[in-house]
Order: C-alpha cells, then structure tokens, then sequence
C-alpha cells in the first residue's frame, strides 16, 4: 500500500531507481527506452551532467530568493536568451514553475491588458476542439480535451469554440487543402462576429496540437490567416507551445514554421528538460508596457516564480541544445524517425496516420483505413498498447479520445534530442512489437 495518491489509483507505477542518457531503470533492474520524454519533457535524456552542474553551482549560491524582493543573475540571463531568439517583438518574459501554469498567466496578462486599454468589456476567449491548455480552472476552461473537462465544467468559465486544423479527419474527400484552410478560418471569423469582436480577449491555439490531437500539424497558410483575423477584430493571438516548444518540432519556437508572430507565447516542458519545474510567458514589448504606463504592475504572482535553480537548469539546457547545434539534430533524427514508421507502418492494417514534426511524432490508430473508423473506446486501446510498450521497455505517450474526446487512440512519441539513428530504430522495433502484443490481445 502507499500514501501517496498516483495518477490511477488502482495501480502503484514502478519506481525509477536511476534515469541516464535515454534509459530508465526501475527497482527491479528493468529498463526502459524513454520514446517520449514523459510528456515531451526531457529533451536532453536523462542525467546530463553539464545540467546537474549548473543546478548544484546554483544552490551553492542562492537556492531561493522571492520575487518580491530580489531577482536573480539566472532569471536575468534565461530571461534574455529567451526574448534573444523568440519571434520578433516578442521580448517580455515571465517565468512560473510549469505549462498549466504558463497558460494561466496568458490569460490574465491578455485580460489585464485589456483593462488597462479601457477595454474591460473584454471577456472571452475563443479556443480549437481537440486541443489541450493545461490543468488549473483557467487553462482547462479554454482547453477542449472533453474527457478532462467533463467533471468540472461547471467551474469552467465560457469559451466560445472552433474547429481544430486536423486534415486527416475534416478535410473532406476531393476539397483541396487551401479550400479546406479557407474554411477554417471563415468559421473562426463567423465565431468572433457572433460574440462581438469587443468581447473577445484573444485566441488560443497550439501550433502543433500535442496530447489530446497527437502532434497535428497546420495546413499551410491557417496560422497566418489567424493572425489577419486577429489584427482585423483587434484581439490577442496566444501560442501554446508548452509541448511543441522548445525545439521539440526543429525550431526553438514551433510558430517560427508559420512566419507569424503572436501576441504571446506559453512555453514549459522542453524548457528545463525535466530538470526542474519551470515554463516561462513571453509578450510583445508594446503590451507590457501598457501595463507599466498604466498601474504599474502585472496583478499576477506565485511563490515559486523565476526559481533560481529552475532557471539556472533552464538556462544551461538552453546552452547545450545551441552549442551541440541540436535543433539541427531533431529534424535530422525526425527525418529518419518519419522514414523508419513509415517502414514499418504505412501498409499496417490499424495505423491510419503518420504525422508530426521533427522528433513531435504520432500514430493515429483506427480500426479500418479506409473509412478511419476508431476502435470501440470501451476497449482502451490506448491503455493496453501503454501496458504493452511498458513491457517491452518502451516508454510512449498513448491517448484517447483522439477524435472528438471519446472515439479515437493515437500514439505520440517525443524522444530525446540526443537519440542516435541507432536509438531510433530501437524505439521503431520496440513499438512495433508492443502494438502487436496490444492487438493480438484485444481484437
């Protein structure tokens, strides 16, 4: 028995005795190959010793000091680097312990905003289906992961929502892709319209939809069309990139693909590499300065923001991942990554999609291609195949719901960027055997 409440409360997980490289090793001596990062978290592996160096100089120093009265050479330096290679004017940095967090800082930046303008009227945000914003009440409200949001949406504040950019499933038989785009985009501006342009504070989307979707990319041309809507009705575009971010997808920010810049990105995961809790909101210099010229003060706060030893973790990864010129690394293992699952799945009976970017990569599971009808969801199957890579010592993202939040299983792989070609072909193997020991055992 144990007292500590785990994610299912029915099944105690393994303990993880020791984590180096790309390779987890339980009390019993069982390893596993880290495919996705826990949750497209450990960018760098596990136990990178120039990362635990940084944190031990750090704590060596000043392990804590609150924002209240101090800041911190660390902040200051993640701070700048941050704001030196985000999308430009985007260079505002706000720096709390983790992406439900992030987001929910988004969203009171964006509305205080709005305040401070003389536009307290502003009260919605518009957000996609399928998509997922984080945990707390704010983030959850503007999130469209049904299942998550199900028990309690009466806490839950109302967010008009649109449809999610997801070619594969709503992209209809013989419509081209710009007319599919189109589409999307009228049905954004018909949203807006329909809620009074006045009353909506911004738009929140994530450029590369991540665990509820299962790493679908955008259409060409659907981030730039948001973007006109945006300026068109004067409303705030905000990014997440709390899991495509941080070079996750082959750029250090996912929305540099689009050539759009938002009013404001959420980032967290890949940002401290799993280190330590850490994620950061950047703004547009001109909207933090409204605030600055108006009340003087961002009425937002927690105790644990700009952590020294977060930053100074955050800090360093971000050194690594330039000096190692590691961005170029994970669209190069991305490119064999795509190539390997294609190799081994785009003639597979139950795989319907290959999609993703850079070492942002997913499956989406279906149980006829043809028609891309999901497996029953009284099945789970994204549970078993879970239980199945687990004992093959390979550690994957599965979810369901991929569909509409309760008909559809993906896969979703976010390995290391430090894995090899060698180690991608691994996880390759391993993935293939775990899928047919999943279905073998349930259809």
């Amino acid at each position: 028995m144990t007292q500590l409440m785990h994610r299912n409360l029915r099944l105690t997980p393994p303990v993880a005795a020791s984590a180096q490289g790309m390779r987890i090793r339980d009390r019993d001596g069982k390893s596993y190959l880290d495919a996705c990062g826990g949750a497209a978290v450990s960018s760098l592996g596990h136990g990178h010793p120039e990362i635990l160096a940084a944190m031990q100089r750090q704590m060596a120093q000043c392990a804590y000091a609150h924002t209240a009265f101090f800041t911190t050479d660390a902040a200051e330096e993640l701070a700048q680097r941050l704001a030196a290679g985000a999308p430009a004017g985007l260079d505002q940095v706000y720096l709390v312990s983790g992406g439900s967090e992030a987001m929910e800082t988004a969203l009171k930046l964006a509305r205080q905003y709005c305040v401070e303008r003389g536009q307290g009227q502003r009260k919605l945000f518009i957000a996609r289906r399928q998509s997922y914003h984080g945990n707390t009440l704010g983030a959850l409200a503007v999130g469209g992961n049904e299942w998550r949001r199900r028990p309690f949406a009466p806490l839950l504040m109302k967010v008009p929502r649109v449809a999610p950019c997801y070619e594969y499933r709503d992209r209809a038989e013989g419509q081209g892709q710009h007319e599919y785009t189109q589409g999307l985009l009228r049905e954004l501006e018909t949203t807006i319209l329909a809620n009074g342009p006045d009353q909506v504070i911004a738009f929140c989307a994530e450029p590369v939809v991540g665990a509820t979707g299962g790493a679908i990319p955008p259409t060409p041309g659907y981030f730039r069309g948001v973007r006109a809507l945006c300026d068109k009705y004067g409303i705030l575009f905000i990014a997440d990139e709390v899991m495509c971010g941080m070079g996750r997808t082959g750029s250090m920010y996912a929305i540099d693909q689009e050539n759009v810049v938002p009013d404001i990105v959420a980032i967290a995961k890949g940002l401290g590499a799993g280190y330590q809790p850490i994620g950061a909101v950047l703004a547009r210099g001109s909207l933090v300065e409204q605030l600055r010229i108006g009340s003087g003060a961002f009425l937002h706060g927690h105790t644990y923001i700009g952590h020294p030893v977060a930053a100074a973790a955050a800090l360093a990864v971000q050194q690594v991942i330039e000096r190692d010129d590691l961005l170029a690394a994970v669209r190069a293992r991305g490119e064999t990554l795509r190539r390997l699952l294609g190799e081994a799945f785009d003639d597979h009976p139950y795989v319907g999609d290959i999609r993703g970017r850079g070492l942002f990569m997913a499956l989406e599971i279906v149980r006829d291609r043809g028609s891309k009808q999901p497996f029953d969801p009284v099945l789970k199957l994204h549970a078993h195949i879970k239980t199945q890579a687990m004992a093959h010592g390979l550690m994957v993202y599965p979810m369901g719901g991929t569909v509409d939040g309760v008909h559809g299983d993906h896969v979703l792989l976010a390995p290391p960027f430090i894995a090899s070609d060698a180690d991608m072909a691994e996880i390759v193997t391993r993935l293939v055997d775990s899928l047919g020991a999943a279905f073998r055992q349930n259809l």
